[in-house]
């Protein structure tokens, strides 16, 4: 039950964060080119399983995204952004 702890309590720490936003750069960052995008908001499952009910905001900076916010969000479920 690896972080469980912060699955329970609704916060994530900064190690995940930066998991997060390393996974993000290197998996969903070329697919928002493809797709012209420039802000949104997207769930983490990208990052794994335990984190698909987290979601980030996210907007374009320059010739890059940054991620914006963290939230949890129990209802909140990936799309897949291979169109």
């Amino acid at each position: 039950m690896e972080n469980e702890e912060s699955q329970t309590d609704h916060t994530i720490t900064e190690e995940e964060q930066d998991h997060i936003r390393t996974v993000f750069h290197e998996k969903v960052v070329p697919k928002l080119v493809k797709l012209h995008a420039r802000l949104g908001n997207i769930a983490c499952e990208f990052a794994g399983e335990r984190y698909k009910n987290w979601m980030i905001e996210f907007k374009s900076v320059g010739d890059d995204f940054e991620i914006v916010d963290f939230e949890y969000d129990e209802k909140g479920a990936g799309i897949d952004l291979d169109l």
